[in-house]
């Protein structure tokens, strides 16, 4: 398996729509290894491939506090939100340090191909529901700092672009 790098705000391949995975085949399998290694070692719960630069409709996530409980998507779509909301304080790997409240459903249902390209269908409530959410607006070009104020998009976004160009810059 490798760690790839993982692409942050500011970037034309975020805003990017992945396309549909044709069949899940070896190529996909490494690639959702690849990824689930890559989500861990950043410390995250989920990644959507165009996050590391491939625009296929694949995320991996895993929320448990082991980190033994990996799930896989491909071609994921949410057939059912309901409308009761529940706010959750986000962040994302590609947008790395800050963190926002965002409202999305409590519950949805999501159809997916799983790691051997069964199809599978899934009820998701709480953390999990809000991850699948976050993920699958990755597919989507859609990142959580599009949910807030212009202004407070706007000044993140400047803040990362300034941390892009100092790259020698050490973080502690």
């Amino acid at each position: 398996m490798a760690i790839k790098t993982i692409i942050t705000e500011p970037s034309k391949i975020l805003r990017q729509k992945s396309r549909p995975v044709e069949t899940v085949g070896e190529e996909e399998r490494k690639l959702m290894d690849d990824m689930l290694d890559t989500m861990y070692q950043a410390n995250g719960i989920g990644l959507a491939a165009i996050q590391i630069g491939i625009a296929k409709r694949i995320i991996v996530m895993d929320i448990s506090k082991d980190k033994k409980n990996a799930m896989y998507f491909v071609n994921p779509i949410i057939k059912n939100k309901h409308s009761e909301n529940f706010t959750y304080e986000e962040g994302c790997l590609s947008v790395p340090n800050y963190f926002a409240e965002i409202d999305r459903s409590k519950k949805c249902e999501v159809e997916y191909l799983d790691y051997n390209g069964q199809k599978q269908m899934l009820v998701a409530e709480g953390l999990l529901s809000t991850c699948i959410q976050h993920e699958l607006d990755h597919l989507e070009g859609i990142l959580f700092i599009d949910y807030l104020s212009k202004l407070k998009k706007t000044m993140i976004i400047k803040k990362l672009s300034k941390h892009k160009d100092r790259p020698d810059r050490i973080i502690v």
